[in-house]
């Protein structure tokens, strides 16, 4: 696999997908996007990923928007042009990363500003490392967080500590993120990689099916009322039965009741027997 703008690696069912402008802090613009849709589409039906850890090349994960490509360079031209370039955005920096069918895990190596929270939040899970920065910088240059970073820190942080950062501009790090709920955990610099790699592999002990409606369950209940979310979760239960060829829920029931070999919250259930 070979783009421009992206770089993806390899490693042990884990493809690192490396947002690759360092020059430009990882600065999204319309090419990197159109590559990034295309790396999401080739990489779901890829035996090779069984997660994907979005992370970015030198010293930042993403500074945002590149507010030039986006901004100046997209004034006046008809709205139709405009619009398409705004949609390959969002197709995969929330749409299809939102819902995608493998597990996903922003690895936050750096800066992150602005339109780069969409991503991060999108993926299933984060990790930082504790020297990242972070900022919603908008309002410091007259915009407000559109591209739907606004909605996207809403679902993680609370109220009163988004709206600080939104109305504050103000950065802050890794260890503060973690505190916030933005990322699960952050580690020195130095370890990320390897508990980010560490984190990849119990991903990649469970169930894939399982775990891939689990997490899409999760997801889809915020939008439910208490009944909606019960008869919804009892039809997503039996999905799950119906497509796991693994027979996972037989499994781990045999061996936690009858063969009393496996005991839940310390390991999985033990798969291909």
């Amino acid at each position: 696999m070979s783009w421009k703008n992206v770089l993806v690696d390899f490693e042990d069912g884990v493809a690192w997908v490396t947002l690759n402008r360092p020059e430009k802090r990882n600065a999204m613009n319309p090419e990197l996007n159109r590559e990034m849709v295309e790396i999401l589409d080739a990489l779901e039906t890829d035996d090779r990923c069984r997660v994907l850890v979005l992370t970015g090349a030198g010293d930042s994960f993403s500074s945002g928007m590149d507010l030039k490509e986006y901004f100046r360079e997209t004034d006046g031209k008809p709205a139709a042009v405009r619009d398409r370039i705004f949609r390959a955005a969002a197709d995969w920096q929330w749409r299809r990363l939102r819902s995608y069918p493998k597990p996903t895990i922003a690895m936050v190596n750096g800066w992150c500003f602005g339109g780069g929270f969409t991503p991060l939040i999108a993926c299933d899970l984060a990790l930082a490392a504790e020297e990242a920065h972070f900022g919603l910088s908008e309002i410091n240059w007259g915009i407000i967080p559109a591209g739907n970073v606004t909605k996207a820190i809403a679902t993680v942080v609370g109220n009163r500590a988004a709206l600080y950062y939104i109305m504050t501009g103000k950065v802050f790090d890794g260890r503060r993120a973690a505190t916030l709920g933005l990322v699960n955990e952050a580690y020195p610099m130095g370890n990320l990689r390897a508990q980010t790699l560490s984190l990849a592999r119990v991903l990649m002990d469970k169930n894939p099916v399982v775990l891939r409606h689990a997490k899409t369950a999760f997801k889809n209940i915020d939008v439910m009322d208490w009944e909606i979310a019960d008869d919804y979760l009892r039809a997503k239960q039996d999905q799950t039965r119906f497509q796991d060829t693994e027979r996972g829920r037989e499994r781990g029931m045999q061996q936690f009741l009858d063969e009393k070999s496996y005991r839940p919250g310390l390991e999985s259930y033990r798969r291909g027997e």
